[in-house]
């Protein structure tokens, strides 16, 4: 307790840069190794950029249109020459520029850029999962790590034990009764085992997933910095700063805007337009038959009002207010789950804060009274059965403890997350500078051609079908 306080006013950056031995792996590390080559976090960044583009796409509705059309005819059959000639070549150039849209570019133009930023606020989240889910099987290994050595020093002990019980059956000093005990204890230890060693293949495996490449020795992470004191605290903070929650704030607004965009399908649209065609009918007039081509230019200003739409317009309507209606009561969901999340996180953790202090002190009494009972067998006060049962509930107790340090970890971290402080901008990543989903939007929001594209997309994320199978094995 007293070295989390004396923690607690450092960045979570600092925390994570504390000196760890140059052979293990740190939990920053593993951090900085997700945030460059996870796919989860790739594709939302993928996705952004989809969503950046919608902002260009709603202001070419409100842009100049400008075509060209071009055509050449033949009349194969023109015996009753039902039309004067019989080749035709035409072109057209034509130009609309909306003047009046009744507001739906405006809105459609707002809409798209809060999405846009309630998409921002999304990948702060997913970042912010990704990262908890890191520390979590960052964690487990350790904790199975721990928990197979623990068991594997449980089963070299019981084996001892049987050997010393049989050579003082052998001697007449114990009964057939107390090794049969010995040989029980021995094979549940070993099946123990098993299911230990196939839980840490199975957290390697799983930090494969998420980290991209196998655990090496994994270093004790550090102390988790600014914890609230209590979970109101917390919940405040979560309001302000949960990016899922922000999100959905974001589209609310888009929403509104959504329903002004529906009112413009029943005002007025002006437009100005111009049109230019050229026809050349490539001397098939017939010979003297002046002009041979025919050019008109036409201009001016095209008005278009609504007047009856068989319903459509204020069902569009109708439908965005109830849309927009949904995304409210979303809000409240999410707001809900924030707090109902941010006030878990904070109980867990206090929890397993709790667990530890008793397990430690549990660990220590069984320590206490594995010896005594040894001492007191060694004089005959006890039987072996109280030493296998001293012994095993020493194992819990160490079991628990590490169970209760990942757990509490976990939490810690959790709450963090749901608290909006567990992003990259929070823990200080190295590795080059952080993604910054506004840089894409910057670069995209303004452009008008029509022939600008990227580079065709290639994977970001690393494989990790070359990583071999993971193995229980850990270092001595």
């Amino acid at each position: 307790m007293r070295r989390i306080l004396r923690l607690a006013g450092l960045p979570v950056a600092a925390l994570l840069a504390m000196a760890t031995p140059a052979s293990a792996e740190t939990l920053r590390e593993a951090l900085e190794s997700a945030y460059q080559t996870n796919p989860t976090l790739a594709g939302a960044r993928a996705g952004q950029r989809a969503t950046d583009e919608t902002v260009p796409i709603a202001r070419a509705n409100g842009l100049p249109d400008f075509g060209i059309t071009g055509a050449y005819s033949e009349n194969v059959n023109n015996d009753a020459q039902s039309v004067g000639y019989d080749r035709l070549l035409n072109g057209r150039a034509s130009l609309s520029v909306p003047l009046y849209t009744g507001g739906a570019v405006r809105n459609s133009v707002r809409a798209a850029q809060s999405r846009v930023k309630a998409g921002q606020d999304n990948l702060r989240g997913v970042e912010s999962d990704v990262f908890t889910a890191v520390v979590a099987v960052y964690m487990d290994v350790l904790r199975d790590t721990a928990i197979v050595g623990l068991n594997r020093n449980q089963v070299d002990v019981l084996k001892t034990n049987l050997e010393a019980t049989r050579d003082r059956f052998e001697v007449g000093d114990l009964t057939r009764t107390d090794v049969a005990q010995s040989e029980a204890r021995l094979a549940i230890a070993q099946s123990q085992l098993e299911g230990a060693e196939a839980q840490l293949i199975a957290s390697r495996e799983r930090y494969v997933q998420w980290v991209g490449h196998a655990p090496t020795a994994l270093a004790q992470p550090p102390e988790l910095p600014n914890l609230p004191a209590d979970s109101d605290a917390a919940v405040a903070v979560a309001l302000e700063q949960n990016p899922d929650l922000a999100a959905v704030k974001k589209l609310v607004d888009a929403a509104r805007y959504d329903v002004g965009t529906a009112r413009s399908s029943r005002l007025p649209k002006v437009q100005a337009v111009a049109d230019d065609s050229y026809s050349h009918f490539l001397d098939s007039l017939g010979a003297g038959v002046p002009p041979q081509s025919r050019n008109a230019i036409t201009a001016g200003v095209q008005l278009s009002i609504p007047i009856f739409q068989g319903g459509a317009a204020g069902a569009q309507i109708r439908q965005a207010q109830a849309r927009s209606g949904q995304v409210m009561e979303q809000m409240i969901e999410a707001e809900r789950g924030v707090i109902a999340q941010t006030r878990s996180a904070y109980a867990s953790w206090r929890a397993a804060r709790a667990v530890i202090v008793s397990s430690e002190k549990a660990v220590s009494a069984n320590t206490l009274s594995l010896e005594g009972v040894r001492a007191e067998n060694s004089v005959g006060n006890r039987s072996i059965l109280d030493i296998l049962n001293a012994e095993q509930e020493l194992l819990n107790a160490k079991v628990l403890l590490v169970s209760a340090q990942r757990s509490a970890y976990v939490a810690g971290f959790s709450l963090l997350s749901a608290m909006g402080r567990a992003e990259a901008r929070d823990l200080g990543l190295d590795g080059g500078a952080l993604y910054d989903p506004n840089v894409n939007f910057e670069r995209v929001r303004g452009k008008i051609w029509d022939w600008s594209n990227d580079p065709e997309p290639k994977a970001q994320s690393t494989r990790t079908v070359d990583t071999p199978a993971q193995n229980p094995d850990i270092a001595p």
